[in-house]
């Protein structure tokens, strides 16, 4: 225990904290998730199985690298704004968040390069995984997938990549330098843990995005693509049918959702919007089968851009993502929760 303490502790020290919000109006007839959420204090038997641990990556220079429009560090503020003022409680299922609070850890402290935050991002989410609990991370531009990748390598766990994207994010290094277009390359190349190919999905990939070198390293590594015209008028059955198959091949499943997977028409605030993408309600209902799912093991949703937003537009619905996996993790055993009288 006192090496958990100090892991824990050593953690902590490169958090920023995250706080319960002052700005909304409390109404003991009308609560809101900021109101039941649990805010971390460092203790390590917060950790426990089961449980949802929000983690703010505020990281953009990966975006910056790739020629991406930079805003995204900005995006876990103003997804949590909007979080808090949602409901604990769904009325169509009647999961309640307050019998099993999520547990918000705060931001990781950007105060290196865009690798050794990465790294910082690892060790956290390994963390998390090795006490049995449920990252959520809030990103930050699409780098912050090869940081929560790390985390699987940190806790020895085969993991299985349900990449919800426009882009293959397939890309070679950049002068030497990894960006938000390469984490699922890198994970695939990583030296001690790597990716199998055959256990990465991309779900919504646009044709007029992907280049022949990216479709031709997919192919090569056996990756799955489920191309966005085809795939979103069965979304939900195609998603469905890759989480039972990664369980098959024995992975736990990682799901990153891309915002600019998402038509822009629903989600404008991303730093390459997309005119033709998927609904962003069909998401919302992945999120929840995901949550929903004893197979899936952590979620990551990145490139929203509030300085491109209109009116929290995008902000807000990924909040309803996070929501929406939230409720559905509520349905899943209770495990640590306290038992309903």
């Amino acid at each position: 225990m006192s090496g958990e303490s100090s892991s824990a502790a050593e953690l902590f020290t490169r958090l920023e904290p995250a706080v319960r919000p002052d700005y909304q109006p409390r109404r003991p007839d009308d609560p809101r998730l900021g109101e039941v959420i649990d805010f971390w204090d460092g203790d390590p038997e917060a950790l426990k199985p089961g449980r949802a641990v929000l983690i703010g990556f505020p990281q953009d220079e990966g975006v910056r690298r790739n020629g991406g429009r930079v805003g995204a560090a900005e995006a876990p503020r103003e997804i949590r704004r909007f979080l808090y003022r949602l409901t604990p409680w769904d009325a169509i299922s009647q999961a309640d968040l307050g019998e099993g609070p999520p547990l918000d850890i705060g931001n990781v402290r950007i105060d290196g390069s865009m690798e050794h935050s990465q790294e910082i991002l690892g060790r956290i989410v390994g963390d998390i995984l090795k006490a049995g609990a449920i990252p959520v991370v809030l990103g930050g531009g699409h780098e912050t997938a090869f940081g929560h990748f790390l985390g699987y390598a940190k806790a020895n766990l085969p993991v299985g990549i349900i990449n919800i994207d426009a882009h293959l994010d397939l890309r070679p290094a950049i002068n030497g330098l990894s960006h938000s277009g390469s984490p699922f390359r890198q994970a695939i190349e990583h030296s001690r843990f790597r990716l199998f190919g055959s256990n990465y999905v991309c779900m919504g990939a646009q044709p007029h995005v992907v280049s022949r070198e990216h479709w031709e390293y997919a192919r090569r590594h056996n990756c799955a693509i489920h191309w966005g015209p085809g795939v979103w008028p069965k979304i939900i059955k195609a998603f469905d049918g890759e989480v039972d198959r990664l369980r098959a091949n024995a992975c736990s499943v990682y799901l990153s959702v891309d915002a600019d997977a998402i038509r822009m028409m629903d989600v404008p605030g991303v730093s390459a919007p997309n005119p033709v993408g998927l609904i962003g309600e069909d998401v919302l209902r992945c999120a929840r089968l995901a949550g929903s799912s004893t197979a899936v093991s952590s979620l990551d949703l990145v490139e929203i851009n509030p300085r491109f937003d209109r009116d929290g537009q995008s902000a807000r619905w990924a909040a309803l993502v996070i929501w929406h996996f939230l409720v559905g993790l509520a349905g899943r055993p209770r495990s640590w929760k306290e038992p309903i009288p």
